[in-house]
């Protein structure tokens, strides 16, 4: 299973256009997840010609989206948020109690604008999580403009983040 994590496009706020290398880099995904941030419905249009799509509505969304999901992928626990329910921005260590709380593996999430693969040992449950946020591919916040894709096969999470080259 290959999934295409992607958040914060702001199409129609802060850019025109998703860049056309990223539906280059999703063309082989089983599932796709956006993290919010969507701005504009043709984005989940464009997104779910390629495959099933998941989204969730993040801080300056007006469309009916979930604000989290929580679903099983691979044996993992995953859950999709957009991030702005983590506050300060990003704190690593709300997400790893929020991540605790609701039972997960992996906790899939944007709002920062930042990239982050991050993996979690809790010793005194014996259990690791994933902490993942692709960053954005059209405004990125002190990084290059990114996505990411995460390959989930025989019980392990390999995720690579993509710098786009626009």
């Amino acid at each position: 299973m290959i999934l295409g994590i992607i958040s914060d496009t702001h199409i129609e706020d802060r850019s025109d256009e998703i860049p056309k290398e990223v539906y280059d880099h999703f063309s082989d995904v089983n599932l796709i997840i956006h993290c919010g941030d969507i701005r504009s419905e043709s984005v989940l249009d464009d997104l779910s010609r390629i495959c099933k799509t998941f989204a969730v509505k993040g801080n300056t969304d007006y469309l009916d989206l979930p604000r989290e999901i929580i679903t099983n992928i691979g044996n993992f626990n995953v859950g999709i948020i957009h991030g702005d329910q983590i506050e300060p921005r990003g704190d690593l260590l709300k997400m790893k109690y929020y991540t605790i709380e609701k039972n997960l593996d992996i906790l899939i999430s944007g709002h920062t604008h930042i990239p982050l693969i991050k993996e979690i040992i809790i010793d005194e449950l014996n259990k690791k999580i994933l902490l993942l946020n692709p960053g954005s591919p059209t405004v990125p916040r002190g990084y290059a403009k990114t996505i990411m894709k995460v390959e989930i096969k025989n019980n392990s999470v390999k995720p690579i983040l993509i710098p786009l080259s626009n």
